[in-house]
């Protein structure tokens, strides 16, 4: 997997990448996406579980490491999905290390 933009990695491991967004939507907002090209999550290999270990143990230790008291991890398919890779979304505006802010996650759009 290729990256054209510059990004501050959190988290590698073999099957992933943690790194902050580059436009960021919340105080705090990280993307995970596999190193596997897959363009969403419908073309997700569901036995893939290498991934899954990978994905969950990740978001895991974010949360903890950020003291995230609050968060989402989000996954966007069809039309609101904007980069044809799978990718998944950690976002909080709670915690984050205590210091960003009281308020809460806007309602999510179905």
């Amino acid at each position: 997997m290729s990256i054209a933009i510059p990004v501050k990695r959190l988290r590698e491991t073999e099957t992933l990448m943690a790194f902050y967004h580059p436009k960021p939507s919340y105080p705090f907002h990280v993307l995970l996406v596999p190193k596997k090209a897959v363009t969403s999550l419908k073309e997700f290999d569901s036995k893939d579980c290498a991934f899954l270990v990978d994905l969950y143990s990740t978001v895991q230790n974010l949360v903890d490491e950020f003291q995230l008291s609050a968060y989402r991890l989000i996954v966007n398919g069809g039309e609101y999905q904007d980069f044809p890779q799978l990718h998944f979304h950690l976002i909080s505006n709670i915690g984050v290390g205590s210091s960003m802010g009281t308020g809460s996650c806007p309602p999510q759009q179905d």
